[in-house]
């Protein structure tokens, strides 16, 4: 999570959606950092809210506008399919050798995901527990120009981040059998994700405060 005090942001580090390069390419113009812990980066919209929102209001009087990328939710977690079919992990919870898409899938959407598939969902990153959406500008993924007219207004300059932390390429075929149940397991998340697209990948929300 990077918190921008003079341009009046933070950027959410929603996993599987950039979020690595965009930190790395952006850190040098935030004025509070939060990378180096995998909790801390990826914090959640629930967790900001409840802690972190209320420090920077009463300790700085700041309430920066909230920003976040939302990806296709099927690419998200085919990402983290291929990210766990890396060597690194072979042998131990997270190792997916072995494994279907359709497998990984079934074990996301169970009402009990087994370690390997605990990988919450964009909806619960970017949504209070009642239910609300929590940011106010929410970008899609799939168009990147429209994120980095954003920054380069907000920030002044050019942005242009690499490619970091990618998954390697792996097959995943999906059948339409599992494709429709994590179609029908996910509703507000796809919802969510079309409305981003309909408004033509920068979807402004106002949230309460």
């Amino acid at each position: 999570m990077l918190v921008f005090t003079r341009a009046n942001f933070t950027l959410f580090a929603v996993p599987k959606t950039g979020s690595t390069a965009y930190h790395m390419a952006l850190s040098r113009h935030a004025q509070i950092v939060l990378a180096r812990d995998t909790a801390l980066k990826h914090m959640p919209l629930r967790k900001y809210d409840k802690f972190f929102a209320p420090y920077l209001k009463g300790a700085h009087d700041l309430d920066p506008e909230r920003v976040a990328v939302i990806r296709d939710p099927l690419e998200q977690v085919r990402s983290w399919f291929r990210y766990r079919k890396r060597p690194k992990v072979a042998g131990g919870p997270m190792d997916l050798s072995g494994m279907s898409f359709d497998d990984f899938i079934a074990d996301v959407i169970s009402p009990s995901p087994p370690e390997h598939a605990r990988i919450g969902s964009q909806w619960g990153f970017l949504s209070s527990p009642d239910g609300a959406l929590r940011v106010d500008h929410l970008f899609a993924y799939e168009r990147p120009d429209v994120f980095h007219a954003f920054l380069e207004d907000r920030l002044g300059e050019k942005v242009r981040p690499g490619r970091k932390n990618v998954s390697p390429e792996v097959d995943a075929p999906l059948s339409p059998e599992m494709e429709a149940a994590f179609v029908a397991a996910r509703p507000e998340e796809w919802a969510l994700y079309e409305a981003v697209m309909v408004a033509g990948g920068h979807l402004v929300s106002d949230i309460p405060r």
